[in-house]
């Protein structure tokens, strides 16, 4: 008589597929789902800021400024996170600082990674004095320190937020210039890249279509993480006034308009500090997930 199979025997023998052997990874750790779960909040938030911010960013209304949170006294519900120093909505501003400070991240990340991995491959497949000159010029910028290099470029540039983009994007850099040589470097001894070399394949797609591939777990590892950094440094350079000028609902600069009211309005400076807080954890922790789940070596 023939076995019948039972649903569950079926399922033992099929193996899960990727993307549900990487989210079964990625799931086990529940910090890392908690910052997945802030950082498509924050996503959605910056999407619909026209939609749910009450009121206009820049809207400025002099009766009402510096006023407290809704919960405290004095507080009003239309005001529900207080106002700033001219009277503007800090909630409005918080919402559009998501659009704003989430750009920043992910613009100055893209730049980083698309240069980064330019010159890794570069420096993986030429050697010599080219790989020499490439890597040096990058241990010359790890050597300094980041945020004092992204202050001296924008000061050769000129504040503002593109510049400053710019300059974290500069900082960044050498992390995906190191990370994609040295994954080139070891997968180019490996057989299958042979074979194709053999069978007569160039080095433009040996660079793309046989090594990226397989050096791409480090690099979005690396990516999430970066995002954290360049949000930190483009709101540390926005708090310097080198960033996002007024009246830019920038989290950082935010920060900056509000330190002459520290002591006499809390809500003015906590509301930021937090938000950048909040962004840069989550986004940390769903890198440590995406460790987790991408490097074969962590795998639980």
């Amino acid at each position: 008589m023939a076995q019948t199979l039972t649903p569950t025997m079926t399922q033992a023998a099929t193996p899960p597929g990727p993307l549900r052997e990487f989210w079964i990874s990625f799931s086990a750790n529940k910090g890392a789902v908690a910052g997945l779960v802030i950082v498509v909040f924050l996503l959605l938030v910056a999407l619909v800021a026209p939609l749910i911010a009450p009121h206009s960013p820049d809207l400025t209304d002099s009766k009402v400024f510096l006023k407290p949170p809704a919960w405290q006294a004095g507080g009003s519900i239309q005001y529900l996170l207080g106002t700033d120093a001219i009277g503007r909505d800090i909630l409005s501003r918080l919402i559009y600082g998501a659009r704003l400070s989430l750009s920043i991240g992910l613009g100055v990340v893209t730049l980083s990674v698309i240069f980064g991995i330019a010159l890794g491959l570069i420096a993986g497949f030429a050697r010599g004095i080219v790989e020499i000159a490439i890597m040096r010029l990058m241990d010359i910028i790890l050597t300094l320190p980041s945020l004092l290099l992204a202050i001296v470029i924008v000061a050769i540039l000129g504040p503002g937020l593109v510049n400053a983009m710019l300059a974290v994007a500069i900082v960044l850099l050498p992390h995906y210039v190191r990370l994609t040589r040295a994954a080139v470097v070891a997968e180019v001894s490996k057989d299958y890249v042979t074979a194709a070399r053999i069978s007569g394949a160039g080095t433009l797609r040996l660079m793309f279509s046989e090594v990226l591939p397989n050096c791409a777990a480090p690099l979005i590892v690396q990516a999430s993480l970066g995002i954290s950094t360049a949000i930190l440094d483009a709101a540390a350079l926005g708090f310097l006034g080198l960033g996002a000028q007024p009246p830019s609902p920038e989290w950082g600069t935010m920060l900056a308009d509000a330190r002459e009211f520290v002591l006499r309005a809390w809500w003015v400076v906590t509301f930021p500090g937090l938000m950048i807080l909040v962004a840069v954890l989550a986004f940390n922790l769903m890198g440590d997930g995406l460790r987790d789940a991408l490097d074969p070596k962590l795998k639980r």
